[in-house]
C-alpha cells in the first residue's frame, strides 16, 4: 500500500516526461517565431528616403521584383553583428536590399553607415515606427524576404547569419539573382 502511493506520482510523472521528450523531438521549428504576414501581401508602406527626405520609397514602387526588407537602427546591439553579414550578401547577390531605419536619429543612421559600409541599395527612414508595427516587428533586426507579387515568403527574426542568408533567403531566390553565399 505505501509502495503504490509512491508508484502512482511516478508513473504519473514518467508519463509526462516522456509527453514532452517526444515532443520535443518531433518538432522540427522549436523556438521559431511564426509571422502571419508569411505568405501573405506585405502592407502597404512608403518612406522618406534616409538621405533624400524628398523622395519615398515604398511597396508598390518594388512590386516586380525581389526584395529583402531590413528593419534596423542604429541604437541596435544585434544589429551591429548583422551588418557585416548584410555587406557580403550585397556584394555577392543581386537581390536588392532595402534598410528601414527604425526609430532612429538620421544623423546617426548616416554615421553608422559611414563608419560600418552600406549594405543597403535604398535606406528609408521609420521614424514614427508605424511601418515597422505594420510588419508586426517586435525588435530590431528583422528581415523579410518578398516576392515579385509583394508576397512575404520569409521573415528572419533576430540577426540574419550567413548561414541563414545561405539557406533561408538564398535558397528560395532565382538563381540568377542568388550568385553565392557571403
Amino acid at each position: 500500500m505505501k509502495l503504490g502511493r509512491f508508484l502512482i506520482p511516478l508513473g504519473v510523472f514518467a508519463l509526462l516526461v516522456l509527453f514532452l521528450a517526444v515532443g520535443l523531438n518531433h518538432s522540427r521549428e522549436v523556438g521559431v517565431l511564426k509571422s502571419p504576414l508569411v505568405n501573405h501581401d506585405i502592407p502597404q508602406w512608403e518612406l522618406p528616403l534616409l538621405n533624400d527626405p524628398q523622395h519615398r520609397l515604398g511597396s508598390q514602387a518594388l512590386k516586380g521584383q525581389w526584395y529583402v526588407l531590413n528593419v534596423w537602427g542604429s541604437w541596435c546591439p544585434a544589429c551591429r553583428q548583422e551588418h557585416p553579414v548584410l555587406l557580403k550578401a550585397r556584394a555577392s547577390s543581386s537581390v536588392r536590399i532595402i534598410g528601414v531605419d527604425w526609430k532612429d536619429d538620421d544623423a546617426d543612421a548616416n554615421e553608422w553607415l559611414t563608419k560600418l559600409g552600406n549594405p543597403y541599395t535604398d535606406v528609408v527612414s521609420d521614424r514614427a515606427g508605424d511601418t515597422a508595427i505594420n510588419l508586426g516587428v517586435a525588435a530590431a533586426p528583422e528581415t523579410f524576404l518578398v516576392n515579385p507579387e509583394g508576397v512575404i515568403v520569409y521573415k528572419q527574426v533576430g540577426e540574419v547569419t550567413p548561414r541563414d542568408w545561405q539557406n533561408e533567403f538564398l535558397g528560395r531566390l532565382p538563381p540568377e539573382l542568388a550568385r553565392s553565399a557571403p
